[in-house]
This record gives C-alpha cells, sequence and structure tokens, in this order.
C-alpha cells in the first residue's frame, strides 16, 4: 500500500494530514520565517536560505520576500528566474519554470486541487495538476495559474489574469478567464530593438 505522500506525488487523491505532510511543512515554516526576515543587508545568508527551501533552484535566481511555498521541494526553476514580492507557490505537485522567466508581485501559483462532488470533497482528500512554465516568459502582477496548466515560452501573461487552460507559446494573454489577445512576433522585435538601440547609444552597453 503507498504512502499518502506516494499518492500526492502520483496525482492521486490523499489525505493531507498525514504525518508525513506535518513534518514537511514545518520544516518549510521554519525556513521561510527565517528567509522573509532577511534583510537587504544579508543577502548572503537569504541565498543560502532559499536554496535550503528549494532545492532546484536555477543559476542566479531570485525571489524577493515575502514569498510562500507549500514544500519547496516540488519547485524547480532555470536560471536567471526572478520573482518579486509576495508570491505564492503551492507546490503539492510540481512547479516547474523555465530560464529567464520573471514573475510579477503577489503571483500565486496553484496545484493543489479537490473533488467537485460534494460528497467526496468533504471527506478531505485533494489532489494535485503540475504547473508548468516555459522559458523567457513574463508573469505580470497580481496574476493566478490554476492547477494543471502549462505556460508556453516567450509568452506574457497580463497582471491580474487568472490562468484557467493551458496558453501557447509567443502570446500576449489576459483576462478572467486569461485568453489570448495576440501573437507577440517580428514587428514587437523590430520596436523593441529600436528602443534598445536608443538606449544603448545614449547610456552604453548593457
Amino acid at each position: 500500500m503507498r504512502t499518502q505522500k506516494e499518492r500526492m506525488e502520483a496525482g492521486d487523491l490523499f489525505l493531507p494530514d498525514d504525518p508525513e505532510f506535518a513534518r514537511m511543512n514545518r520544516r518549510n515554516r521554519l525556513l521561510v520565517k527565517e528567509f522573509n526576515q532577511t534583510t537587504v543587508d544579508e543577502l548572503d545568508q537569504r541565498s543560502e536560505l532559499l536554496c535550503n527551501l528549494i532545492p532546484n533552484i536555477g543559476k542566479q535566481a531570485y525571489i524577493e520576500p515575502p514569498f510562500y511555498c507549500e514544500y519547496g521541494n516540488y519547485i524547480k526553476t532555470g536560471d536567471n528566474f526572478f520573482a518579486n514580492l509576495d508570491c505564492i507557490f503551492m507546490d503539492i505537485a510540481p512547479i516547474t519554470i523555465g530560464h529567464n522567466v520573471l514573475i510579477g508581485p503577489r503571483v500565486g501559483i496553484y496545484t493543489a486541487n479537490h473533488p467537485l462532488d460534494v460528497d467526496v470533497r468533504s471527506k478531505g482528500v485533494e489532489y494535485g495538476q503540475a504547473v508548468t512554465i516555459g522559458d523567457n516568459v513574463w508573469i505580470g502582477a497580481g496574476a493566478i495559474l490554476n492547477p494543471g496548466v502549462t505556460i508556453g515560452s516567450n509568452t506574457v501573461i497580463g497582471s491580474g489574469a487568472v490562468v484557467t487552460k493551458d496558453i501557447p507559446d509567443n502570446v500576449l494573454a489576459a483576462g478572467n478567464p486569461c485568453q489570448v489577445i495576440r501573437t507577440i512576433g517580428e514587428e514587437d522585435h523590430i520596436k523593441w530593438q529600436r528602443r534598445l538601440d536608443d538606449y544603448l547609444e545614449e547610456m552604453g552597453p548593457l
């Protein structure tokens, strides 16, 4: 017979009040509290705590406190990842984030789900659905990513969006529920390259 943790990791129904989860969550809460109490003068300590909290965090990744997560063990980020303050990552299922991803303040990424049927839900069981974010994604402030969604690479999610279904590569998407507004294409590249060229001409190399 599988443990409740093994059932959770398989995406099956499980009971969250198992003692093993309590032990995991206690460790997490202590690390989160210590991380969130660090100051701007304690960046080395903050980095060390973050690596303990999220063992699979990428190189040159940074999260601005305060930050909250369920366990941390089920979060994996690519390199050059940045999350602004007050983000919540509920990782009872994997949250996988690509390289060069920017996440605005107060973004919520949720993998925990509950049965729609009230009789089953009242038994206290729940289950998780993984969330995946591709490379070079920007997620605007206050966006919510619901269980099971995938965000394609090079995509921008507008602030306040509520993502309930997969969003493809190379698009701007926003709204509640989040929908594709348009493709991000060559015209965008030309426009923003010109603005970058203006900056470089005035200010010099980045």
